[in-house]
């Protein structure tokens, strides 16, 4: 019987991966992970109930690995963890193509090390509720870190940003830029709420020129952008300027594109652009990522479909850290 979804396409990559590590099987891998306490099916399933069983099995392997190696830093277990998941990829599909495994990993790791300060979520901001999950991402990934995790979110629209910080009781931060001297002022911050939520500051931009301004104002090292209602007007080029005088400066910066699947958001350059590439977001993610996503931010089936597991992009930035941790937690107990 099958363990998990799509088991027949995935088996002779997931074994040869295994293999290359001195491990005979699947069974034998949970064996490795549940002798250190660390349960890693359950952690995944506690990050996304929803996700699909494939899912769990996927970070399993790459904890298996870890654990195996010794690795007892959470930023080196979750680079394992992203190569434990690319083994999960169909052959052929989009994620292979895009190195979608690999890419989680080393965005988990970069989330994980200390010389990371801020961690940016760049979209539309109707779809700022996935911000949520930077809020767990942020709470996992500091119980591993010396320093607290900085989280901005960043988007067109100053009138959406503060509706969305009032909704999550997030900071709000109004921002007005001067054409003239390019300089960004800082006009008021409100918290919406004490502790954790009151953390995430919100900015809402008029221009992509104020969005690279705040990104250089927050000193952002890591930002994750949504292929939302903005993508071509505003996310994609924010990002990729910033990327280029990131560059210029000398600067290390971590760009990670969320991607989505065949005509998802109705644009017409993603509808008719056929299976090998959705449209102009798809390449302008191209042009500025460290490594891209594809697939739904939340919905398990679209990342299934897109060919790696079942389980949301933003979910599974979460599981990578969570695991990452508990595993270095297992080696420290």
């Amino acid at each position: 019987m099958a363990l998990f979804e799509g088991y027949e396409r995935r088996i002779a990559q997931i074994s040869a991966f295994l293999a290359g590590h001195g491990i005979e099987s699947l069974e034998a891998a949970e064996k490795i992970c549940m002798d250190k306490e660390v349960d890693v099916r359950k952690i995944v399933k506690s990050i996304q109930p929803i996700a699909f069983e494939n899912a769990g099995w996927a970070y399993l392997i790459g904890a298996a690995v870890a654990i195996k190696n010794k690795q007892t830093v959470a930023a080196d277990v979750a680079e394992t963890l992203g190569a434990g998941l690319q083994a999960f990829c169909i052959p052929g599909s989009v994620a292979d193509d895009r190195k979608v495994g690999i890419g989680h990993g080393n965005l988990a790791a970069m989330l994980l090390r200390e010389e990371t300060g801020c961690f940016a979520f760049c979209a539309g901001h109707e779809s700022f509720a996935a911000a949520e999950g930077a809020i767990g991402l942020a709470r996992s990934a500091n119980k591993a870190r010396a320093t607290p995790l900085r989280v901005i979110l960043n988007g067109l629209g100053k009138d959406a940003a503060q509706i969305i910080s009032r909704v999550n009781g997030f900071t709000y931060v109004q921002t007005e830029f001067d054409y003239a001297t390019g300089k960004l002022n800082i006009v008021r911050e409100k918290a919406y709420s004490n502790g954790e939520r009151a953390a995430v500051r919100c900015y809402g931009a008029d221009d992509v020129r104020e969005g690279v301004a705040i990104m250089h104002l927050e000193r952002v090292d890591v930002a994750i952008t949504g292929n939302s209602t903005n993508p071509t007007r505003f996310q994609h080029p924010v990002m990729g300027v910033y990327k280029k005088e990131c560059l210029l400066e000398g600067k290390k910066f971590f760009s990670v594109a969320s991607g989505g699947g065949t005509g998802r958001t109705l644009h017409p350059d993603n509808m008719g652009a056929g299976p090998a590439s959705y449209g102009m977001t798809d390449t302008m993610g191209r042009m500025h990522s460290d490594a891209q996503f594809a697939g739904s931010s939340s919905v398990p089936a679209h990342v299934e479909m897109m060919g790696l597991i079942g389980m949301g992009n933003n979910p599974m930035v979460g599981a990578s850290v969570a695991v990452a941790v508990a595993v270095e937690r297992a080696f420290k107990a």
